[in-house]
């Protein structure tokens, strides 16, 4: 199963400043950040109406608030989302969409930042945003035209590592069993 998602390629800065997003097939495009003037409880219910879950274990960012959120996609697919505290009362969203944590692949496979996905969650609760470029240090104004981006399944088809977890742990008790048992 494959995710298309689009991401913006060529944008507009507020001083006039035309610029192109960085995108390169190793390290894929570079991260958008799309910023709120709201309270983190208002940011976390919205997510949370919209079926996204607290994350357990995760590999915390500097400046990041609380854990952060995954919404169950088509499977194998998840998008992970943290918030950053800025400066000046300011939130941070930071989306992503990689494989889902439940499988075993999540920990080497692709994974690309989304915005898109994110403003059609934020006009739906009519939250007003702005999207920040990190590098340039500068909002975006207009978009002119999108990458258009394919996640691929991996080759390997995608294992559920709870279920492997159980069937280790059964064969080690048996084997640690029958070796007790013999001596």
């Amino acid at each position: 199963m494959e995710y298309h998602t689009k991401y913006p390629k060529t944008v507009s800065f507020l001083d006039g400043l035309k610029e192109k997003i960085f995108a390169d097939k190793k390290d894929g495009v570079e991260q958008l950040h799309i910023v709120v003037k709201e309270n983190v409880e208002k940011i976390l219910k919205i997510l949370q109406d919209e079926g996204f879950t607290k994350v357990k274990f995760e590999h915390k960012q500097p400046d990041q608030i609380g854990n952060g959120l995954n919404l169950k996609l088509n499977k194998p697919w998840e998008m992970h989302v943290r918030l950053s505290d800025m400066k000046k009362g300011l939130i941070a969203i930071h989306a992503e969409v990689e494989i889902s944590r439940d499988y075993l692949q999540h920990l080497f496979s692709q994974r690309t930042p989304v915005v898109y996905e994110m403003e059609n969650i934020l006009k739906k609760y009519q939250i007003e945003y702005k999207i920040w470029n990190g590098r340039i240090s500068k909002y975006v104004k207009t978009v002119f035209d999108d990458y258009k981006i394919k996640l691929f399944t991996p080759n390997i088809p995608v294992f559920a590592w709870k279920p492997m977890l159980f069937m280790i742990s059964t064969v080690g008790i048996l084997y640690c069993w029958k070796y007790l048992n013999t001596i």
